[in-house]
């Protein structure tokens, strides 16, 4: 048997790390953000020295995890964004809804970033609670927006509607969301229609 060559160790420590960030995403929801590295390394079925070697302690993996969900959220919205130049009606932001929900439901990590974010990430220590909170703002919010072209409270209860909604996914073990009738009832905050 041939030893590994460095891109193949490259490549398992990629995916391992992958492994244990989305079981921290799910370990949060499980126990409500007070997980150790145990639990982690319970939700991921790896060894606790596994998971501890790759992260010492929950404050660095919840770092990353977040790191990682914004990355996805952030990649989301750009994607959206991109695939239609026009300004926006109410229909394409009913389809990003949609969007956002999928994505959501099947990457913890993405709705940690809105999760955290509607309790002001009240989960994270309070040196990192500013910089995550301008982060969201300036990646997510403000541009979410801009794109619905609205500057009251709307996108607050827009996402209030999404968030509450697939946190019933993660916390209740709803195995299925449905995303149309939700897009349709967070569309009803910003146009405020019955």
């Amino acid at each position: 048997m041939c030893p590994r060559t460095k891109e193949q160790n490259e490549h398992i420590r990629t995916q391992r790390r992958e492994q244990i960030l989305d079981a921290a995403a799910r370990a949060y929801f499980r126990t409500g953000g007070s997980f150790d590295i145990r639990d982690v390394a319970r939700e991921a079925e790896l060894g606790y020295g596994t998971v501890y070697h790759y992260y010492p302690n929950r404050h660095l993996l919840i770092e990353d995890v977040l790191d990682s969900g914004f990355e996805r959220c952030e990649l989301a919205l750009a994607e959206w964004a991109h695939l239609d130049g026009r300004i926006p009606d109410e229909r394409q932001v009913l389809l990003y809804c949609k969007a956002l929900l999928r994505l959501w439901q099947s990457d913890a990590r993405a709705y940690l970033v809105y999760k955290m974010a509607a309790e002001y990430y009240a989960g994270l220590p309070y040196k990192d609670r500013l910089p995550a909170q301008r982060r969201f703002m300036e990646r997510l919010y403000v541009p979410l927006q801009s794109i619905t072209q609205r500057n009251d409270d709307s996108v607050d209860h827009l996402l209030a509607v999404l968030v509450g909604c697939c946190g019933l996914h993660y916390y209740a073990g709803t195995s299925e969301l449905d995303v149309d009738r939700i897009a349709q009832l967070a569309m009803q905050a910003i146009t405020k229609e019955p």
